[in-house]
């Protein structure tokens, strides 16, 4: 599937590119695919790990809210960032610009941001860094990002042992496991009932991710979903005194604790390939033994932006 003909913004609110001359070739793999790009990022203005200073990142967000040119905000980089900015964030703008805001990981705290202040969807997808700027890119992570834009529908399916059986409606949201713990009891967090939470998160050892799943239980967050929807949850190493304790006996544990079904099987974290999740669609989840089906509507697309 190639590029829509459409303006895509790159904004850094979180890190910065380490590799400028990459970054350069997937503009112009963008922009030779038919997108209108327009950077907000510029190299010379990185600041310490940051794309920017604070007042710069802002910068970069407002400038293509205001872009009339513009229908997707694709996030350079994950990183870290975005909670430094928070409180600036002009949600309600960004939720008027009718934009599409796309990222993952780090950008885990805008989406949520944006649910808890306006209750307006965006998206779990990929980044610049380092989706598009590869020699040979995932197809099929770019295939995910431009079906699911264009809507009015998308489904993602899955395969792994073990499910549980699931038939459950709800709105999906969710992202980096560590982001979302960060924000608790924050007014960043959205009072989501009866959704479906996906999840994942990089070089967190299993206890780390029980830790964290533990907390959201005990928060009351866990306890008032419909299931919980596992992705990658990679990059650890295990220590010589596990005892056994890796993450399939971690997952035993906390299924068996949470009292709500959890599922394995999703392609979504720090992966190469990788679905895209509208977060705070409206979402069919089914699932057996083998695997699952996720299905998701009433999210805005690119046709409803561009009115």
């Amino acid at each position: 599937m190639s590029t829509p003909e459409i303006g895509i913004a790159i904004v850094a609110p979180g890190g910065y590119a380490p590799d400028e001359a990459a970054l350069a070739r997937a503009i112009a793999r963008l922009q030779a695919q038919g997108a209108s790009v327009h950077n907000y990022y510029d190299p010379a203005h990185k600041f310490q790990r940051f794309g920017g200073t604070e007042a710069g990142r802002l910068a970069q967000l407002d400038a293509a809210a205001r872009d009339p040119d513009v229908q997707v905000v694709l996030a350079l980089r994950g990183s870290y960032g975005i909670s430094r900015i928070l409180p600036e964030i002009d949600f309600d703008a960004m939720a008027d610009s009718g934009k599409l805001f796309v990222g993952y990981s780090d950008f885990t705290a805008f989406h949520m941001g944006m649910m808890a202040k306006t209750g307006r969807a965006s998206f779990a997808g990929p980044m610049i860094c380092d989706d598009f700027l590869r020699d040979e890119p995932e197809q099929f992570t770019l295939d995910q990002l431009w079906s699911c834009l264009a809507g009015p529908t998308h489904t993602v399916t899955g395969v792994a042992n073990g499910n549980p059986q699931v038939d459950v409606r709800g709105t999906l949201w969710g992202g980096n496991l560590a982001m979302l713990v960060h924000l608790l009891g924050t007014p960043y967090f959205p009072e989501i009932d009866g959704g479906i939470l996906f999840l994942e998160d990089v070089n967190e050892h299993p206890y780390r991710v029980e830790r964290m799943l533990l907390q959201l239980l005990h928060a009351g967050v866990i306890g008032r979903q419909q299931a919980v929807l596992l992705g990658d949850f990679s990059g650890y190493k295990l220590g010589p005194t596990e005892n056994g304790y890796d993450f399939d006996t971690m997952l035993a544990y906390v299924r068996e604790r949470l009292p709500v079904p959890v599922l394995t099987g999703l392609e979504f974290g720090h992966i190469r390939r990788r679905v895209t999740l509208p977060f705070g669609g409206h979402a069919y989840l089914r699932s057996n033994q083998t695997g699952f089906s996720l299905q998701i509507d009433d999210y805005p697309t690119l046709v409803r932006a561009a009115r």
